[in-house]
């Protein structure tokens, strides 16, 4: 059942960002009155767009925890690992995304760092 629950997951993470990006965030990116940020609606834009993902990634860390569960009760050590690599992927995401202008990413990676130091 759990690892049924994970492949959802999976699918629902990929669907979410497939779909999003094509449906939703280039149509709303093709039309006037995207607020601009720092002089320009390309921050706006890239901020929209890599906040879309992070949701999708956060479903595939809970799904990752979802097949540890299905095979073995996960040891602290195991749990921290998997919300280290989703912590540490959301902050490249956004450090990327954003180019370093949005601070999230600052904070995603200290979550990341604290989190592997509190688990291993």
């Amino acid at each position: 059942m759990l690892f049924a629950a994970a492949g959802l997951a999976t699918l629902l993470a990929l669907a979410h960002s497939y779909l999003g990006e094509r449906y939703i965030l280039m149509r709303q990116f093709r039309r006037d009155g995207v607020p601009k940020l720092f002089g320009a609606t390309e921050f706006t834009k890239r901020t929209l767009r890599f906040a879309w993902h992070l949701t999708s990634i956060a479903w595939l860390g809970l799904a990752a925890i979802l097949v540890k569960l299905d095979t073995h009760v996960p040891s602290r050590a195991e749990f921290g690992m998997l919300l280290v690599g989703t912590f540490g992927v959301s902050g490249l995401v956004a450090l990327v995304g954003s180019r370093g202008k949005h601070l999230s990413w600052a904070v995603s990676l200290a979550i990341a760092v604290l989190t592997w130091l509190g688990t291993r």
